[in-house]
């Protein structure tokens, strides 16, 4: 049989990312910063856009309403077969039903600069900067200077020094008595217990820097420290041969020094959260609210709706086409950012529907949630769902949460309905809270206390709800006295 070429019509269904489908998905997971960038961005980028003004208003109150049916509308002669796709959209419906009543104009006024740029701080100074500031006001040696800000430049964030005396001669500082005294001057610096090798070594130099004497403390830290760690005091109290109550001072005093002295010095900003959603309880419902503050309301630029009512004669054929390009760009990112904002309050009300006992009586009565319940709640995808709730915050009466808080996994109770993984890492904290620090509960001892309030759970569960609780072991926890 003789291989030859053809050519065949087919036709098929399939899905296609169209340029605005990706728009939508870009934007539906997005959070309020990155959206309201992309948004200031589009604005610069597109001359249809721009954001609605009060003024708006009156202008299209004062403008007759036939005026403000764009061209594109109007209907192509009979004889024409082929119509551009941007005359095919209503925009008489569009821009009269769509933009005037979903996206009411607000007034913008320039707010005068209250202070110079030059007396705004751009982050507080970290302990870097706190320890150079320190070794330029001592009276070190030119070598000694030069080795300390080397030693400076190798701490860490929580102040401890990160290279050995060996490292420190491979930098070509060779000098034991030169790199002696840098170290001895760079220990000597606030906070107490900057500089040091490891936590022993901060502890000690902490004491030291507060004249607290005391060959106890001393010998424990550096010759029995993985015992007192471990919490060991009654054999370590017959090792030194001392009383249970001399290791009870001890302990309380090593307890309240600083592990991590550059703390305190931390150049770390604290983000504030702004919700996405607020959920406010009216009466015996609850009602839900989307947070719009900083978000620019877009609309389309009124004068370039006026250049493009006057057909391509007026503006000429390219920057028609240039406009019309623009104009399909405005509508599908506002047509996307109403769609985002529809499907977040879709998934928000699902969220409060089926945690509503969380809602009305807190943390024990959170119930197991998946994407697949809410997907299948609202209609839609559980990908969708997972974008949605990615980077957003709720608040609700019981407190700031992320939208992803709601969702947990369930574990089986003899009352017959699951119960929330966060509830049990709650009532897991709530034993040890309530435990006898001399005798602890162990991990078996905390799984029949949950099957003994109907929880059916692992004992191998319990421990890695413990572990990510960060709470320790019921033998580092143990107190002898």
């Amino acid at each position: 049989m003789a291989l030859e070429q053809k050519l065949n019509l087919r036709l098929s269904q399939r899905l296609v990312m169209t340029p605005s489908l990706q728009q939508a998905i870009k934007l539906l997971q997005m959070s309020r910063l990155e959206l309201q960038e992309v948004l200031n961005q589009e604005m610069v980028e597109n001359p249809i856009l721009e954001e609605q003004e009060e003024a708006a208003e009156a202008e299209r109150a004062e403008t007759p309403r036939d005026e403000e049916t764009p061209p594109a509308a109007e209907s192509a002669p009979a004889a024409e077969k082929e119509r551009d796709s941007f005359e095919e959209i209503d925009f008489n419906s569009y821009f009269e039903d769509y933009l005037d009543s979903a996206y009411n104009p607000r007034q913008y006024q320039e707010q005068p600069e209250e202070f110079s740029l030059e007396n705004v701080l751009t982050r507080p100074d970290g302990l870097p900067e706190h320890l150079n500031w320190q070794l330029s006001m001592s009276d070190a040696s030119p070598a000694a200077r030069e080795i300390a800000a080397y030693l400076i430049g190798n701490i860490d964030e929580d102040g401890y020094l990160r290279v050995s005396r060996d490292e420190i001669r491979q930098a070509h500082y060779e000098n034991d008595s030169d790199v002696e005294a840098a170290l001895a001057l760079v220990r000597s610096f606030d906070p107490p217990g900057v500089g040091a090798f490891d936590l022993p070594d901060c502890l000690l130099l902490q004491l030291s820097a507060l004249g607290v004497e005391n060959a106890l403390i001393e010998c424990i830290i550096r010759e029995h420290w993985p015992a007192f760690l471990n919490r060991q005091f009654v054999p370590l109290a017959k090792t030194l041969g001392v009383g249970m109550s001399e290791i009870q001072a001890a302990f309380e005093i090593i307890k309240n020094l600083e592990p991590k002295p550059g703390r305190k010095h931390s150049s770390d900003r604290t983000i504030y959260v702004e919700p996405d959603v607020f959920v406010r309880k009216i009466g015996d419902d609850y009602v839900i609210q989307l947070s719009e503050d900083g978000l620019p309301k877009l609309r389309i630029s009124a004068a370039y709706r006026r250049l493009l009512r006057g057909g391509n004669g007026a503006i000429g054929a390219e920057a028609a086409t240039y406009l019309k390009d623009k104009m399909r760009s405005a509508i599908w990112l506002i047509k996307s950012l109403d769609q985002r904002q529809r499907t977040i309050y879709k998934v928000a009300d699902s969220i409060v529907r089926h945690q509503r006992s969380f809602l009305d009586h807190g943390i024990e009565h959170l119930r197991p949630l998946v994407l697949r319940d809410v997907a299948n709640d609202i209609g839609m995808h559980e990908s969708t769902v997972s974008r949605v709730v990615s980077n957003k915050y709720m608040h609700t009466p019981r407190g700031l949460f992320p939208m992803k808080y709601f969702f947990h996994s369930g574990i089986d109770s003899s009352q017959g309905d699951d119960v929330s993984s966060l509830s049990i890492k709650n009532k897991i904290s709530r034993i040890v809270d309530e435990e006898d620090a001399r005798r602890p509960h162990s991990d078996a001892r905390i799984t029949q206390k949950l099957r003994a309030e109907g929880i059916q759970i692992a004992r191998r569960t319990v421990a890695k709800y413990r572990e990510e609780l960060r709470i320790p072991s019921s033998s580092q926890r143990k107190q002898s006295f």
